[in-house]
């Protein structure tokens, strides 16, 4: 388990943001360990994917079968995800999401960008079906 500590200059206290990464060969999976995803943490993630891109990992999920709140500074962390992948050709998926969460990608008119499946596995699964895909289209 990852965990960030950040001070806040504005509120003058520790903030602690808790998540995993397991780098595989084809993708990283990232399991956000909050159960709100806001303005406290977000820049933490953003920062998370950054490091991420900046090591090559074109290819993202983000579970997130924890967090069940998420406002409008936590979907700018998940947009900038969601850019760095798609900027290298690779996929940016959402796993888990939480009824809360879903209705507000929803109702941002995000679900048509964003790749959103039920399970960790069935994110997997797309991304190696993607990969082979991306293969076939090349050859």
């Amino acid at each position: 388990m990852v965990i960030r500590i950040l001070y806040s200059i504005f509120t003058q206290t520790l903030i602690v943001m808790k998540f995993t990464i397991d780098k595989q060969e084809k993708y990283v999976l990232i399991k956000i360990q909050e159960a709100k995803l806001t303005t406290l943490v977000a820049p933490e993630l953003k920062a998370e994917f950054l490091l991420l891109h900046q090591q090559e990992y074109k290819n993202m999920i983000v579970d997130m079968s924890e967090t069940q709140y998420c406002d409008s500074s936590g979907l700018s962390a998940l947009l900038t995800g969601f850019r760095l992948c798609r900027d290298t050709g690779g996929s940016f998926i959402l796993a888990a999401l939480q009824d809360h969460v879903r209705k507000l990608i929803a109702i941002s008119q995000l679900d048509n960008m964003l790749t959103i499946v039920p399970t960790v596995n069935e994110a997997i699964d797309f991304i190696f079906m993607d990969e082979i895909e991306k293969q076939l289209h090349k050859g």
